[in-house]
């Protein structure tokens, strides 16, 4: 439908989470509002994604120096590969990298990205994943989670996420599990996982899960990338498998969201080990999480007004 035919819709304001342009259908709209994610197949060509997985193999022997990113490591395995993708498991905040940053600013997403956040849009946050095959210490467990916890800048449905599977996602190798609907929940108290040493830095989980709510596995092809709201209700399972399961994703936002003040929040404590994390690795006497945010955000189309 164009947007003219949307916007006659009978029953107005029927649409809370999505935009009236005409990108979206109706159907794709109503099915975004009722579950929260919205899987659009082949967005992203293979051979952006051979570029993405090349940058990633040379960040992982260090032919590459990335200003900001974090790259994390399963310690225990550098002895037997040394630097290589089978200890590197997730490179965050690859905003300085041109060449994965080209992720964010394809238009074949921003087109779909439009849909929520309005024209004027901010990269948020950067990741590029790379499950490692795992053992019964399930080290890459991400427990189920809204990511909304993890940032401070409102109103929640004018963010969204864009995950690219760089190769195939399934159940064997990790794929991500969502709970349909959650994103209509409020946010919802984190922290560690009760897990015997199972528990990665920042990797927190809802401390109340209900274990009896419905959950899909999203099982998507190289290419297929899937939008999601930050409230709805997420995670991924260990990779069982001997590969590797890539992919890459960004949180986007309107640059008209605007920063709030997480003290006595759900987020305070968050806000508390982020900016400890932070000074210890810049040497910083005194830093705010909207510092660590605006050192993070990157404008990747339109005009940059709050963020």
């Amino acid at each position: 439908p164009t947007s003219a035919q949307v916007s006659t819709d009978p029953q107005p304001g029927r649409f809370r989470y999505t935009l009236d342009n005409n990108v979206l259908t109706t159907e794709q709209r109503q099915f975004y509002e009722d579950n929260g994610y919205l899987l659009i197949r082949k967005l992203v060509s293979d051979e952006d994604i051979e570029r993405f997985r090349k940058e990633f193999m040379r960040i992982c022997k260090k032919e590459v120096t990335l200003p900001g990113a974090m790259i994390m490591k399963d310690e225990s395995l550098r002895s037997q590969y040394g630097q290589s993708e089978k200890v590197v498991n997730k490179v965050q905040d690859f905003q300085e990298d041109e060449e994965l940053f080209r992720y964010c600013t394809l238009p074949e997403v921003l087109r779909y990205v439009e849909c929520f956040t309005g024209p004027n849009i901010m990269a948020m946050h950067t990741m590029l994943i790379n499950k490692l095959p795992d053992s019964d210490k399930q080290t890459f467990l991400h427990p189920m989670h809204q990511d909304l916890h993890y940032f401070p800048f409102r109103p929640a449905a004018r963010i969204v996420c864009s995950w690219t599977a760089m190769e195939r996602a399934d159940q064997d190798n990790g794929c991500l599990v969502v709970q349909p609907g959650t994103h209509k929940e409020p946010l919802k108290p984190h922290g560690y996982p009760k897990w015997e040493g199972k528990t990665n830095k920042l990797f927190h989980g809802l401390l109340d899960e209900d274990e009896k709510s419905p959950r899909v596995h999203v099982v998507m092809e190289k290419g297929d990338t899937v939008f999601f709201h930050p409230l709805l209700i997420h995670g991924s399972g260990i990779n069982k498998t001997s590969g590797f399961r890539k992919s890459i994703s960004c949180h986007f936002a309107s640059s008209e969201c605007y920063y709030i003040d997480v003290k006595n929040t759900t987020q305070e404590h968050l806000e508390e080990e982020l900016v400890e994390m932070v000074r210890k690795k810049y040497n910083m006497t005194s830093v705010e999480l909207r510092d660590i945010w605006n050192f993070r955000a990157r404008l990747v189309q339109g005009e940059r007004i709050n963020l």
